[in-house]
C-alpha cells in the first residue's frame, strides 16, 4: 500500500510540474508575441525598453476631469507640453487692483454701507500666490516656449512682465495682447494666434487662466488649462478645467510643476 501511495504522489507531481512548465512556456510564448506586436522589426530595441515603458504608462495617475486641489503638491513624470501660457490679470499680477477698488469704495458710499477698502485689505483679499518665477524658469530651462496671452494692452502687459518677471526673463517671453487679434477671450482666437507664431500644436499647449472666460478661450483652441482661481474668479464654473487650484505655489506651499502641466497632455479622463 505504501508503494501505491509513493507512486501516487510521484505522478501527481509531475503532472503539476508539467502543467506548471506548460503554463510558464504559455506566458513566454504570449510575452514574445506581446513584444513583437509592439516593437516589430526595428533593430536596436529591446524587450527591457518595452518593459520599462510598459511600466511607467500604467503607474501615471488618472485625473478626474474638473478636478479640484488644494493644499496638494502635484508632480508626476512625462513628456513636456510645447509651450507655457499665461493669461496676466489674475495669473502673473492683479493689474486693475486699485482701479477696482475705487469703483467698489464708490459703491459702498453710494449705497452708505459704511464700508471701506483700503490698498493693503484689498491687495490681501486679491492676494495672487507664488510659484510663477518657479514654473517659467522650468520651463525655459527645459526649452519650452513661454508665452503671456491676455487681452490688456500690449504695452502695459509687456512692461508688467519685464517688471514682474525680470528683463531677462522677459525677452524670453513672447507676448500676445491687446489688439493682435480682433476679437477677446472667450474666443480663442488668441491663443490659435500664439500657438501658431510658435509653431506648435494647440494639443500640445498648457495654458494657466484664472476665469471662466480665460478657460473657455483655452478649451476652444484645443488646449489643456489649469485654473489658478483669484479673488474675483474663485466661485465661477471650472468644471471643463483639466485642474484647478487656488495658486502655483512656492515650496514647501507648491501646488504643481511642469512635468504635472506635462502630464496633462497624455492623461486618460474618467467621468
Amino acid at each position: 500500500m505504501a508503494s501505491t501511495v509513493i507512486s501516487s504522489s510521484s505522478a501527481s507531481t509531475k503532472a503539476l510540474l508539467s502543467h506548471r512548465k506548460a503554463s510558464v512556456t504559455a506566458l513566454q510564448s504570449h510575452e514574445r508575441t506581446f513584444s513583437s506586436s509592439l516593437l516589430g522589426t526595428r533593430p536596436g530595441i529591446t524587450r527591457r525598453a518595452i518593459t520599462t515603458t510598459t511600466t511607467t504608462t500604467t503607474t501615471r495617475p488618472v485625473i478626474r476631469r474638473g478636478a479640484r486641489h488644494s493644499g496638494v503638491r502635484f508632480s508626476v513624470c512625462s513628456a513636456l507640453p510645447s509651450a507655457l501660457l499665461f493669461d496676466c490679470d489674475g495669473v502673473l499680477v492683479d493689474t486693475e487692483k486699485d482701479g477696482h477698488r475705487i469703483s467698489f469704495n464708490d459703491t459702498f458710499a453710494e449705497r452708505e454701507l459704511g464700508v471701506t477698502w483700503d490698498v493693503d485689505l484689498y491687495g490681501e483679499l486679491l492676494k495672487i500666490g507664488g510659484g510663477k518665477e518657479r514654473l517659467i524658469d522650468q520651463a525655459l530651462g527645459k526649452g519650452v516656449n513661454v508665452a503671456v496671452c491676455s487681452t490688456s494692452n500690449e504695452k502695459a502687459v509687456s512692461a508688467i512682465v519685464s517688471c514682474l518677471l525680470g528683463p531677462e526673463r522677459a525677452e524670453k517671453i513672447k507676448i500676445f495682447a491687446g489688439d493682435v487679434v480682433p476679437r477677446k477671450k472667450p474666443d480663442p482666437a488668441i491663443y490659435t494666434l500664439a500657438a501658431s507664431t510658435l509653431g506648435v500644436e494647440p494639443s500640445r499647449c498648457v495654458v494657466v487662466e484664472d476665469s471662466a472666460i480665460g478657460l473657455a478661450a483655452a478649451k476652444a483652441a484645443g488646449m489643456k488649462c489649469i485654473v489658478t482661481k483669484s479673488g474675483y474668479t474663485a466661485d465661477e464654473d471650472f468644471l471643463n478645467a483639466d485642474a484647478v487650484f487656488d495658486c502655483i505655489g512656492d515650496p514647501p506651499e507648491e501646488r504643481f510643476d511642469l512635468a504635472f502641466c506635462g502630464s496633462l497632455l497624455e492623461k486618460q479622463y474618467v467621468s
